[in-house]
């Protein structure tokens, strides 16, 4: 059984372990360096001043975590988001994303979020640093591309795109 919970400062070893992975071997994160657990729990302590950071425990191992971010600093975007998702490489297409972003998006529409957008590397030719299966996972759940940028993020020698998701958690009145 998978539980969902709010992370804690203690996770962020766990949560490292998850996103390592991401930093060293993919295109999927554009950071170049692994951070610090110092860091990382500064980011999570950060992230939820104002916005939910959970995780999800498998029999009694974190296999994932997401969590919701500023999408611009001014306040006219105050019901906007971006969101972030990072799933153990062992546990994919197990319905843990899934868990994940339901329940981010409640937690997001009780707190008058109407926004969610997610930013996503892209290449047009799959490679071993990047594939589609994060857009495929975000259209799955209803998300829809609404911009592409070319050519704006270098790692591993060559140059990634960068695309824009967006969902709609409630009504614009």
């Amino acid at each position: 059984m998978t539980i969902i919970r709010n992370a804690s400062q203690d996770d962020a070893g766990r949560l490292l372990e998850i996103y390592a992975p991401y930093v060293l071997n993919t295109a999927i994160t554009f950071e170049y360096e692994v951070p610090s657990i110092e860091e990382f729990q500064r980011r999570i302590v950060q992230t939820q001043r104002k916005f939910p950071y959970l995780v999800a425990e498998k029999n009694g191992e974190i296999v994932g975590y997401t969590y919701a971010g500023v999408f611009k600093a001014r306040p006219a975007y105050d019901r906007c988001v971006e969101t972030s998702i990072y799933i153990d490489a062992t546990c994919h297409h197990q319905g843990i994303g899934r868990l994940l972003y339901d329940a981010l998006e409640e937690r997001l529409k009780s707190m008058g979020i109407l926004n969610a957008n997610a930013c996503i590397s892209w290449t047009d030719t799959p490679d071993g640093y990047l594939t589609h299966e994060s857009p495929l996972f975000h259209e799955k759940l209803g998300y829809t591309k609404v911009a592409h940028f070319h050519q704006c993020g270098y790692k591993f020698n060559r140059w990634y795109d960068m695309i824009w998701m967006e969902k709609m958690l409630g009504e614009h009145i």
